[in-house]
């Protein structure tokens, strides 16, 4: 399953970089995120692997984060990979004027066992996630001083 999302966001492209590449900033926009722990490589750099770990209602997922290409702000690419589920995500950013920011993301879902069923009968349900986290995004940008 493949599809894409965006938002505009009113604050200049250099800030929603540097708030989107502090890892402390996860938690102020990524609901449900509890944790990052590096497993190899740099902050920074692709090749980076990190375990990350995320409540999402009762339960808590843990993912593995691969950065493919880190290359700010035109692209930062990474794969998820979680049981049942891999998935990849570009963000891209362009400046649209000297105060606002186009943020995009291209999504691509691979599914296993029974979370082929979820990808079938659920499709929306992905979109929508991805939407809410480009949407919480942009708060957070917006109202940080």
């Amino acid at each position: 399953m493949k599809y894409s999302n965006e938002v505009i966001i009113n604050a200049p492209i250099k800030k929603v970089i540097a708030l989107f590449e502090e890892e402390a900033n996860l938690p102020k926009w990524q609901e449900g995120f509890i944790s990052a722990e590096i497993i190899e490589g740099e902050r920074g750099k692709a090749g980076l692997r990190s375990r990350l770990t995320y409540k999402m209602g009762k339960r808590e997922i843990v993912m593995i984060e691969t950065i493919t290409t880190w290359d700010l702000p035109r692209n930062f690419t990474a794969s998820y990979d979680t049981k049942g589920v891999y998935n990849i995500v570009s963000n891209h950013f362009e400046a649209v004027d000297d105060n606002t920011t186009r943020y995009f993301t291209e999504n691509e879902f691979q599914f296993k066992g029974i979370m082929k069923l979820f990808g079938l009968l659920m499709p929306g349900a992905f979109k929508k996630q991805s939407q809410k986290y480009l949407n919480d995004f942009k708060t957070f940008v917006e109202n940080e001083a």
